[in-house]
């Protein structure tokens, strides 16, 4: 079984990290357009990239193929994207 969710619903998740299988999808989406059909190459490589952070190896396979299309600048602004991410959604500890 399947289930398709849009990105701006699991962004406006209310868990702080979403899992590798969340991230993964985020980034499938905005690498096809999803249903509106415009694609984000930058917002794809930050989920993939964040779901290969937690071992998702299929995104790690989608992140090294979406970076050889993109521009060293275009990397780099993923890159920032997902640094920003995770210290905005960060699980906060005690003490």
């Amino acid at each position: 079984m399947s289930i398709v969710v849009g990105a701006e619903v699991l962004e406006a998740a209310a868990e702080p990290i979403m899992n590798d299988a969340e991230m993964y999808q985020l980034g499938l989406v905005a690498s096809t357009g999803g249903e509106q059909g415009a694609f984000d190459l930058v917002t794809a490589h930050k989920w993939f990239n964040l779901a290969a952070m937690q071992g998702n190896l299929e995104a790690r396979a989608y992140r090294a193929e979406l970076a050889n299309e993109m521009t060293t600048e275009e990397v780099a602004e993923a890159q920032r994207q997902a640094r920003e991410y995770l210290l905005t959604h960060r699980p906060r500890t005690n003490g």
